[in-house]
C-alpha cells in the first residue's frame, strides 16, 4: 500500500526537522500511542493501540529514522508486533522545503504493509486504515510544530514587553482632553 501527500507547515522548517527527531512530538503524533521513548540516534522504541475493523491489538515495535540529510529529507521507519493480530511496518519518506512565505512544505510517501490476522481483514479495510494512520500522524504532527512555534511567537522579546509597560504608564487624555486637543 502506498500514499502520498502535502502539509504546509506554519513553521521554519529548522523547527519542522526538530520536531521530525523529538520522541515527545512524534509520540503527541502516532494515533493510539502509549508510550515512545529513545532518540533520533539511536531509535524510539513505542506502544501503540490501535483496532482495525474488528481486532484491536496492542503494538509493541520500534521507530527508526535513517537517510537524514538535516534538515532536508528523512526515512521513518516504524516496525510493530500486535501478538496474535499480526505486525504492521512502514516507511515514511519525508521530504521538507521552504515557501515563499516562511512556511515548510511538508512532503511525504508512505508505503505500509501488515501481516497475520490484520491481512486476513481484507485490502481494502486495511489500505483506508492505513491512510487514516498516515493522514492523522502528518496532521497531528503538524498540529503539535505549529503549536510550539506559536509559543515561541507569544513569549515576547523583553523589550517589546518594556515598550508597552511605558505606553500604559504615559498619561492618558480623557475624551474632553481629546476633543479639545488637550
Amino acid at each position: 500500500m502506498k500514499l502520498a501527500d502535502t502539509r504546509t507547515i506554519a513553521a521554519p522548517r529548522a523547527d519542522v526537522w526538530q520536531g521530525l527527531l523529538d520522541a515527545e512530538t512524534l509520540k503527541s503524533a502516532v494515533p493510539g500511542c502509549q508510550e515512545m521513548e529513545g532518540s533520533a540516534e539511536d531509535g524510539f522504541s513505542a506502544v501503540v493501540v490501535q483496532k482495525v475493523g474488528p481486532v484491536k491489538a496492542t503494538f509493541r515495535g520500534t521507530v527508526t529514522l535513517s537517510d537524514l540529510d538535516a534538515p532536508n529529507s528523512l526515512t521513518l521507519r516504524g516496525e510493530g508486533k500486535g501478538g496474535a493480530a499480526g505486525f504492521a511496518k512502514g516507511d515514511a519518506q519525508v521530504t521538507l522545503s521552504d515557501t515563499d512565505d516562511g512556511q515548510t512544505l511538508l512532503t511525504y510517501e508512505v508505503e505500509a504493509k501488515v501481516g497475520g490476522k490484520l491481512a486476513q481483514l481484507g485490502s481494502r479495510i486495511i489500505d483506508g486504515f492505513a491512510k487514516k494512520m498516515a493522514d492523522q500522524f502528518f496532521e497531528r504532527f503538524q498540529m503539535a510544530v505549529e503549536e510550539e512555534e506559536a509559543v515561541e511567537a507569544a513569549a515576547e522579546p523583553e523589550d517589546a514587553q518594556t515598550a508597552d509597560a511605558a505606553e500604559e504608564e504615559a498619561p492618558r487624555k480623557g475624551w474632553i482632553g481629546r476633543m479639545l486637543g488637550k
